[in-house]
């Protein structure tokens, strides 16, 4: 009985999105009524700094906000 040995070429290449397993880094600025759709249908929303992603996660009072976010919606509230 002879046993060859198979080399995987596979590669895993993996994003750092941010996130910390299942919880966000930051909580993005998002316009509201897109973030119920993207909660029920799954689709993406783009949020004011330019991230693209599905919405999984309900922010809690006390979570960290994007400083990009942060930094326009702080612009627009002014104008």
């Amino acid at each position: 009985m002879e046993t060859d040995t198979l080399e995987r070429t596979d590669t895993d290449e993996r994003v750092d999105d941010g996130t910390d397993g299942d919880t966000p880094k930051y909580f993005h600025y998002v316009k509201k009524d897109k973030i119920a759709e993207s909660a029920v249908m799954g689709t993406h929303v783009v949020a004011l700094c330019g991230e693209v992603f599905p919405v999984t996660k309900s922010a809690k009072p006390g979570s960290p906000v994007c400083p990009d976010c942060k930094k326009i919606y702080a612009t627009l509230k002014q104008a």
